[in-house]
């Protein structure tokens, strides 16, 4: 072969050499593209609450109230509410107050009524003759109720009324904000201990204590 060929051979060998290396260098090794990752469960709403913690009782105090001894004080900061023996915390509830637009008023006022089954005159359902609900979550203020049904009250279990424009503490649910149209929602066992050791004219106490 002749020696001008055979260096021409090499040269171009060479350069292939080279331009395979540069490729690598510059761009690195093919590599296999990555699958999407798969997209993550949803989350329960049950997960999206916030915890609180639960109804606390101080059993040797609880013991030595009576109705005409105590006081409520609600902390709208803490979401929490206390029943009072003078400075010590006899009953220590959690609590859901008014929402944004419907914040829970802040004051000194009496329990005006008591009511085991109260029932809201604002906030329900519609439903038909058969009880069945044809339009949740309603405002008899705002709402016009569909043809053939009726106005039915949300329910407001152990209602303590401190206010004569209905808000008032109650069982409702607790998802660990401020939730509700302007009432102090409570826990069962909560609502329960408050309404049977308070009294109509208690004192109570509503604010960012």
């Amino acid at each position: 072969m002749p020696a001008k060929f055979q260096i021409l051979l090499r040269a171009v060998l060479l350069v292939g050499v080279a331009c395979s290396l540069n490729g690598q260098i510059l761009f690195g090794p093919k590599r296999a593209t990555p699958k999407p990752a798969a997209p993550k469960p949803m989350r329960k709403a049950s997960e999206l609450i916030s915890k609180q913690e639960p109804v606390k009782i101080n059993t040797s105090l609880i013991k030595q109230i009576t109705p005409d001894t105590v006081r409520i004080v609600v902390s709208l900061p803490k979401q929490r509410a206390y029943l009072m023996l003078g400075d010590q915390i006899v009953i220590d509830s959690p609590i859901s107050s008014g929402k944004r637009g419907h914040s829970s008023p802040s004051g000194h006022f009496p329990v005006l009524e008591k009511d085991p089954d109260h029932r809201s005159n604002i906030y329900g359902d519609f439903v038909d003759s058969s009880g069945r609900v044809v339009r949740a979550g309603i405002s008899s203020k705002i709402d016009s109720a569909p043809s053939g049904t009726h106005y039915v009250g949300a329910p407001m279990r152990w209602f303590m009324r401190l206010t004569a424009e209905g808000v008032g503490m109650h069982v409702g649910i607790l998802p660990g904000y401020p939730a509700s149209h302007g009432c102090i929602r409570m826990p069962p066992d909560g609502a329960k201990l408050f309404y049977d050791n308070v009294k109509v004219g208690t004192p109570a106490d509503v604010g960012d204590y």
